[in-house]
């Protein structure tokens, strides 16, 4: 029985042009996911930041920098279970959790309008800008004595001071998203009759929305870098308060524990920051 020629040229056909076989994944060496992999070369990093700091503290190393006057963990370890133990170290944290909560809500509520106002506007940028940019490089501390006298009572004091260091960073931020708006997009708003409201609506707002988060992430963590400048006046709470203290008495120990509830307090707020302003940026993901 001989074989059908046109089923032969189709199984040639078919086993030419089939595409190849997918190779299969090939795991990492270790066979651990990306993220696992970040974290043990992040707790790996964090270990021998502390070896290192363990050995100079213990050795009083003295070379570029001196660590004889610098505690070890252990005597780290030690001030935090002793202040953990006692309420009043957790009003210090939370005196400063409110103070650079109620400043950066007055920064976004005040530098997100007008930035996006600035940038829509070439008046009240050539207004305003040069007071943004003459005022945006003195430090947080240059701001002590002038508000002191501006201010009629220590906390408004403290929480203009760490009100500064979140508006400057989401005004700029701000101002930079909104004149990055396509220039296309605002014309095809136009040419479709869309008002002035829904043109900021739909194309500017959304399109500045990046760098606004941007912005506000970095804000955050200026506010808190701020926030020690403005409780060295306080004279009463605030972590910020509570690291000016320890220095003042010598209580070295509490220095970088203060410092490091500092650095957590910031870390933590700023990734919230993100968390927040994430949901709003999901037509990033839909554009790709």
């Amino acid at each position: 029985m001989s074989a059908n020629p046109d089923l032969a040229d189709d199984a040639a056909a078919t086993s030419t042009h089939a595409p190849p076989p997918r190779a299969a994944p090939v795991p990492s060496g270790n066979g651990l996911p990306p993220w696992a992999v970040q974290a043990l070369i992040a707790c790996g990093s964090l270990l021998g930041g502390l070896a290192i700091w363990q050995v100079g503290s213990a050795q009083g190393w003295s070379g570029f920098i001196n660590f004889a006057n610098i505690p070890t963990p252990g005597e780290v370890l030690d001030s935090t279970l002793e202040n953990i133990a006692d309420p009043e170290f957790y009003t210090h944290i939370a005196v400063s959790i409110r103070r650079v909560m109620l400043s950066f809500v007055l920064a976004v509520v005040v530098g997100v309008p007008i930035g996006l106002f600035m940038a829509r506007n070439k008046f009240a940028r050539a207004a305003l800008l040069p007071y943004i940019e003459i005022l945006r490089p003195i430090p947080a501390v240059a701001w002590i004595p002038l508000a002191i006298l501006m201010w009629p009572t220590e906390e408004s004091s403290i929480i203009f001071i760490t009100y500064l260091g979140a508006f400057f960073p989401i005004v700029l931020n701000t101002i930079s998203g909104a004149e990055q708006t396509p220039e296309v997009l605002i014309r095809a708003t136009r040419s479709l009759g869309a008002s002035k409201f829904d043109e900021f609506r739909h194309v500017v707002f959304p399109a500045a929305l990046p760098s606004i988060s941007a912005g506000l992430a970095v804000g955050m963590g200026v506010a808190w870098f701020s926030l020690l400048a403005g409780e060295i006046i306080s004279g009463q709470y605030g972590i910020g308060y509570f690291t000016w203290d320890a220095y003042s008495m010598v209580r070295t120990p509490d220095i970088v524990l203060g410092m490091l509830v500092i650095g957590m307090l910031g870390t933590a707020s700023t990734v919230a920051v993100k968390l927040l302003t994430k949901p709003m940026l999901k037509w990033q993901a839909r554009a790709r």
